[in-house]
């Protein structure tokens, strides 16, 4: 009797210890059964999201299609909408011609005015305003601007300390931002496609916009935290990116930047392979490349949105004397100048350009 009790005893101290392990097993699978449950939630909330944008271009589409269905074009009618497209088009090119009677031949000279900051910026000025105050964005995601008053403020050795620091309330991605009649657009952090447009002065935030198309892939192979390019030149807003329809070539949007609404998109022949950045100016496009090791930039393709050039051409122009690769290249239509950002260099790129 006494062996049996302590046989027994025995069996249920092993059967204690197996109960303990088989307790931690079931604990631990629960854990990751609820991150399961977590990531399943999560993923079933983003296909209900893409199922309802899914269903409102199927109704959308639908509706389209059964209005052309029912809808008969009489010849005269026709005609009278072709002229309304050609006479649209043709006010279109005078307004964009107007201020625009030259085009880019050459870059002239550089200056490194600063070096600060990591590798991937953006510095700029507001070129709708008459005063001379220095912007200066850091990082491929921050949310504060650096203000200063003039270009001499910015060039002293203890310039971050003379600078009017403004917080944003959402903070930017990528190195695509501009500042355009007081106010800060640029690509929101976290978003797929989210332009926003910021009041300096007031710290907030004006509107805000959807960019169809964009956000999917990098505007330029070799600058891939940057998804959407914005730029300025005479003829105001645009915004740059890349797609997969297009096999990769950038895509150029006219933003209307007061109703924060698109006016028109071009498809270019531009690849973004092996390009690190582009600007427009004078409506054109002009993409620059170099190579995945970094080396000579050059301008490689140049596409005009009015066909008033060629619609795509290979001008060669190189960037001098420097060897290095650059996170932001912007045009400044004010001061017929490039501001780009190379290696933690602010740089100025001064232009040839000759009549169109």
């Amino acid at each position: 009797l006494k062996r049996r009790l302590e046989k027994c005893n025995q069996d249920v101290l092993e059967y204690v210890d197996e109960f303990r392990e088989f307790s931690r097993m079931v604990l631990s699978r629960l854990a990751g059964l609820n991150t399961d449950k977590v990531e399943v939630e999560r993923e079933v909330e983003n296909l209900l999201t893409r199922i309802e944008h899914a269903q409102r271009d199927i109704d959308y589409f639908r509706s389209v299609t059964d209005s052309n269905a029912c809808m008969e074009v009489h010849e005269d009618l026709l005609k009278q909408q072709l002229l309304e497209e050609a006479e649209e088009k043709k006010r279109l090119k005078v307004m964009f011609n107007a201020s625009c009677d030259h085009v880019l031949a050459g870059i002239k000279s550089l200056k490194v005015v600063k070096k600060t900051g990591g590798k991937h910026g953006s510095w700029m000025k507001d070129p709708g305003k008459k005063h001379g105050k220095i912007y200066l964005l850091s990082g491929p995601v921050n949310n504060v601007i650096l203000e200063f008053a003039n270009i001499m403020t910015f060039m002293e050795n203890n310039q971050t300390l003379k600078a009017r620091r403004v917080p944003l309330p959402l903070p930017w991605e990528g190195t695509g931002h501009v500042i355009y009649q007081g106010f800060l657009f640029y690509h929101r952090h976290g978003s797929l496609n989210e332009i926003v447009k910021f009041n300096i002065q007031r710290r907030n935030v004006a509107d805000q916009m959807l960019l169809p198309g964009a956000g999917r892939i990098p505007a330029y192979q070799l600058s891939p935290q940057t998804k959407i390019d914005l730029a300025v030149d005479e003829q105001g807003l645009w915004a740059l990116h890349a797609e997969p329809e297009t096999g990769g070539n950038i895509v150029i949007t006219k933003i209307n930047p007061v109703a924060m609404a698109v006016e028109h998109s071009w498809d270019t022949p531009c690849s973004s392979k092996d390009a690190e950045a582009a600007f427009m100016a004078c409506n054109t496009l002009h993409v620059v490349y170099n190579s995945p090791s970094g080396g000579s930039s050059r301008i490689q393709c140049v596409y005009d949105v009015l066909d008033a050039l060629n619609a795509y051409t290979n001008p060669g122009l190189h960037f001098p004397k420097r060897q290095g690769s650059h996170s932001t290249v912007h045009y400044n239509p004010k001061e017929k100048q490039l501001f780009a950002w190379g290696d933690g260099s602010q740089i100025i790129y001064k232009l040839h350009t000759k009549p169109k």
